[in-house]
């Protein structure tokens, strides 16, 4: 049956108007086969807009609508719900992007904006005709999360869910919680000991009895998919079979380990990382005293294992190192007398709040130099002497010498190896090796396995209170999608014709996500889509030899159709 095709141009203030004109546009595509409704509007996404398209489509009867406005990323809900309001299938909806792909990509060319844009047009209806309607499958979950790593973030990761009613299995590898945090003393910028903080969190798990928490425990064995995920912990000799709906992986971090010669470090005594010196400070008791030494200078040199040259793995800035060693000096002036801090950096990063430290810290009396990556500050041992030497940018180049009896080398954070959980979580690593959310702002802990999620410093550097705001925001975007009992999957996913399949097992290798199971059909083995481990990215698609794998919603018809139109103009 022949389609009826709504088709509606927007003007979108003047961000396309400006520079497409929306009359050529329509001019252009109004006999383009089963158009039967053409208008433009100021704001397609506007409320008296989006009322206009539900009576369009209802009394029009429209079996397909095409909107040419702005990015699908901002608006294919708000379409797909006119849709649904004016009684037609949302996936019979087909958006095309005039403003970003047009008329802001070719600001300069008006001209050729349009005709791109004409273009971009054609193609989208050429799309909508081919459209059918699909459904979303729904699939019952299990309100119950692991929770990977005891550390901070995980247990509040962990409080979290149990408190909004979902069931914890939380898993630490370790004997203990807290991670690195059990260790520390004060902690920047509230002065709470980080042994007190572990302990008061992990006061609160045992209070819960909707958490379990598995020491000496590992991930061994995950079947199934979001929702419904069969899990086997190993904790000692015992293997524990688990069913729950996601995961949220919080595996924390390690502090960079200079190379031997780094800085000095591994050749002179009194070089030591910052983790080191932080235990130093807390063992301490009325003076400051290292390897029978003390201490009355200390040089602090920053950014080692982070913001590295061409030449190291680690670019990023490890964000927490500069407040740390700040509040470290702080406590050194505040515990021991007559002590002098150098500050040897490449630029503070004391961001926020954190900026009052910095304060305290140049009111005590620190002195602070600044080097570039061009001249890193020498290290020379002479008799029982150590010297520090640079070229201080703020002094405008002068080559500047200090004796130090103890030199702190200011570490980053990297990644912990996790290679048998990225293997058994299919969890994507970036090229800092962190794991990879699916964007940092509009979704910030989710993964690109459904169901999968990551919080604290597995996913990036981060201090603790940014710890605590991601995996708390992992926490509720896991309940939020299993505490309704059942979700929908997007229809658009893979399809198998099963006449044409032979099984030859090469969509099998093609896909990442585990989607393709076998399946009996006519007394025959054929290739079967598990709907709810697919994602749609179809890389199975083009390593079939008799093309029995399709796109439900980018079938082969519909992106054949698109080129089809855009080369005939």
């Amino acid at each position: 049956m022949k389609k009826k095709i709504g088709v509606y141009v927007c003007h979108c203030g003047g961000n396309i108007s400006d520079y497409v004109n929306i009359e050529k546009v329509k001019e252009a595509v109004k006999d383009e086969a089963n158009v039967f409704l053409l208008k433009n509007t100021l704001f397609a996404c506007s409320d008296s807009s989006q009322k206009e398209m539900v009576d369009d489509i209802k009394t029009s009867e429209l079996d397909a609508i095409v909107v040419a406005s702005c990015s699908p990323k901002l608006h294919v809900p708000t379409f797909r719900a006119v849709a649904q309001r004016g009684g037609l299938n949302p996936y019979n909806y087909v958006q095309v992007n005039i403003r970003e792909q047009s008329s802001w990509a070719h600001s300069d060319q008006p001209i050729g904006a349009t005709e791109k844009a004409i273009l971009l047009v054609k193609a989208g209806i050429a799309r909508a005709s081919e459209s059918h309607a699909l459904t979303s499958m729904k699939i019952p979950t299990i309100n119950a999360v692991a929770v990977i790593g005891a550390g901070i973030g995980g247990m509040r990761s962990a409080i979290a869910l149990a408190d909004m009613g979902t069931e914890v299995y939380l898993i630490e590898k370790e004997g203990l919680v807290g991670g690195h945090a059990a260790n520390w003393g004060e902690l920047f910028t509230t002065n709470i000991k980080g042994t007190d903080l572990v302990a008061n969190l992990h006061s609160e798990i045992k209070k819960r009895s909707n958490i379990k928490l598995f020491n000496n425990a590992e991930l061994s064995e995950k079947k199934g998919s979001i929702g419904n995920f069969d899990i086997k912990v190993k904790t000692g000799n015992e293997i524990l079979p688990l069913h729950i709906g996601a995961f949220i992986v919080n595996t924390g971090f390690e502090p960079y380990e200079p190379e031997l010669g780094e800085y000095r470090y591994g050749e002179l005594d009194n070089v030591i990382t910052l983790p080191i010196f932080k235990k130093l400070i807390d063992s301490s008791a009325s003076e400051l005293v290292y390897k029978g030494k003390n201490i009355k200078k200390i040089a602090y040199i920053y950014c080692i294992g982070s913001r590295q040259d061409e030449e190291g793995d680690n670019k990023y800035c490890s964000r927490y190192c500069c407040t740390a060693a700040i509040h470290s000096s702080i406590q050194v002036k505040r515990k021991f007398k007559n002590i002098t801090n150098l500050h040897f950096n490449r630029g503070i990063r004391t961001y926020g709040k954190q900026e009052l430290l910095y304060e305290e810290s140049s009111k005590n009396g620190d002195i602070y130099l600044q080097f570039t990556l061009d001249s890193i500050p020498k290290i020379d041992q002479r008799g029982n002497k150590t010297f520090v030497k640079v070229k201080d940018i703020l002094t405008a180049g002068k080559e500047l010498e200090t004796e130090a009896d103890l030199i702190v080398l200011v570490t980053g954070m990297v990644p912990r190896k996790n290679e048998s959980l990225v293997h058994q979580l299919k969890i994507p690593v970036g090229r800092d090796k962190f794991f990879n959310e699916i964007h940092m702002k509009l979704r910030p802990v989710e993964t690109v396995i459904d169901g999968v999620f990551i919080a604290g410093t597995c996913q990036s550097p981060k201090n603790i209170l940014e710890t605590v705001n991601s995996s708390m925001a992992a926490a509720a975007k896991a309940n939020s999608i299993l505490i309704k009992g059942e979700i929908s999957l997007e229809p658009t996913l893979a399809m198998v014709n099963p006449v044409a399949c032979i099984l030859c097992d090469k969509c099998f290798d093609a896909c990442q996500f585990d989607a393709i199971e076998q399946t009996d059909y006519n007394d025959n083995k054929v290739a079967k889509i598990n709907m709810s481990n697919c994602k749609g990215f179809v890389m199975c698609t083009p390593v079939c030899p008799t093309d029995a794998i399709d796109l439900a919603g980018f079938t082969n018809a519909q992106i054949e159709g698109m080129i089809d139109a855009l080369v005939e103009s």
